[in-house]
């Protein structure tokens, strides 16, 4: 009796295992695959700032003794990472689909995909929209007669901390329909929150972002207007359950 509850459980273990083992050969295969270009994807990665660096006046520079190596292998690591994302998700998804209701893979599967690519276009947006403009903001903000000689490290931890952070950002209409659907929030409650949601935008964007109002700004309103989205899909969803009978969110489930 025992042991015939126990294999299903080893099962799932095994499956678990087999999946994460898939997950992270794939990573490793990119990884290989890209690190012979490691250090031309890093000048593609940093060329919003490398084009506003006089050539007399301002360069790259490593501060580390191991900087010149560890910097492209951590960049290649983590895009190998965020390439994988996709074919991650997919096992991901074969691992749990098979407890899942019918009724839940229907809302599963768009919101899988959909928070994929949210996810990417925030990075894209945060690497043509956002960083130009904040380099931009970075070096004519110093004084006259200061040389601006930024370390590649800290160049790369600076952008990877804002692609993670729009790419977040742009989960908000996911977020905002899961509440709405679950029953933790209701659209009519978020609206009349409309004022303090604002303001919450500003805030997360004054902590996630580098101190300058510039990245803050461009953070803050594509959040809210993100926001204001996710509260849109919900209400297009909800509607005709509104109309005919009015159940809590979980009763769609």
């Amino acid at each position: 009796m025992s042991q015939d509850q126990e294999q299903p459980l080893i099962a799932h273990l095994v499956e678990l295992r087999n999946r994460l083992l898939k997950s992270v050969l794939v990573v490793l295969a990119l990884f290989l695959g890209m690190f012979y270009f490691a250090n031309d994807l890093y000048l593609i990665l940093v060329q919003p700032l490398s084009v506003l660096l006089p050539e007399t006046q301002g360069q790259m520079i490593a501060i580390g003794v191991a900087s010149p190596f560890l910097v492209p292998f951590k960049l290649t690591l983590v895009l190998a990472v965020l390439i994988a994302m996709p074919f991650m998700l997919h096992q991901l998804w074969g691992f749990i689909s098979p407890g899942l209701y019918q009724n839940e893979k229907r809302f599963a599967v768009p919101l899988l995909l959909s928070s994929t690519i949210l996810f990417y276009t925030g990075i894209l947006f945060a690497y043509y929209v956002v960083l130009p403009l904040a380099f931009g903001f970075f070096t004519m903000a110093g004084p006259d007669g200061i040389s601006f000689m930024p370390d590649i490290a800290n160049v790369l931890d600076f952008i990877l901390k804002i692609f993670f952070a729009f790419g977040f950002a742009f989960e908000i209409p996911v977020a905002t329909f899961l509440m709405v659907l679950s029953g933790i929030t209701t659209v009519a409650s978020l609206s009349e929150k409309r004022p303090y949601i604002f303001l919450g935008c500003f805030v997360v964007g004054m902590l996630v972002t580098p101190p300058d109002i510039i990245s803050q700004t461009i953070l803050a309103l594509p959040m809210y207007a993100l926001f204001e989205g996710g509260i849109l899909a919900a209400r297009l969803i909800r509607q005709p359950v509104d109309e005919d009978e009015p159940q809590d969110a979980t009763d769609i489930l």
